[in-house]
């Protein structure tokens, strides 16, 4: 096939068959390659992101429910020796009825006198929930502190 370029007077032919030279080929198919490789990791980093993601709040979940669960004790079931297990464990999927070998976190409660010089100091407890768990080869760690007050807020009025 033979197209004519040009005005009349000044007629050129030209072969039809005009294609990509060979660098050409070589830097799109190499543009492509890094194109494709970048949406991978781009993908594989935001999956890793959303699961530490639901790791951490899992472990804030497990801290407040410990937390929550030492307002209702009394204060002599609070400052009695082993009322209260020192240690616990938590799956990461709380809805699983059964033991699926999924990521489970340990965790500690100590109770302490509280770090007071006033002359109350004796009628407060320091509360320690921590939290450890293994993800990707690191061991995280999360960890809530509270003050418990045998007689409650004083003079607090609604």
């Amino acid at each position: 096939m033979k197209i004519m370029i040009g005005s009349p007077d000044d007629r050129k032919i030209v072969s039809g068959r005009s294609a990509f030279t060979l660098i050409e080929g070589v830097i799109a198919a190499t543009v492509a390659a890094i194109m494709f490789a970048s949406i991978y990791l781009g993908l594989g980093q935001g999956v890793g992101i959303i699961q530490s993601a639901r790791q951490n709040l899992r472990a804030t979940q497990i801290l407040q429910e410990k937390m929550e669960t030492i307002r209702l004790y009394t204060w002599d079931q609070i400052s009695s020796n082993g009322f209260i297990p020192p240690t616990f464990t938590a799956p990461f999927d709380a809805a699983s009825t059964q033991s699926t070998g999924g990521l489970t976190y340990s965790g500690t409660l100590t109770i302490s006198p509280a770090n007071m010089t006033e002359g109350y100091a004796a009628d407060h407890k320091l509360v320690t929930v921590a939290l450890s768990w293994p993800s990707g080869g690191i061991q995280h760690q999360r960890q809530m502190n509270t003050l418990v007050s045998r007689y409650g807020l004083h003079n607090y009025y609604y």
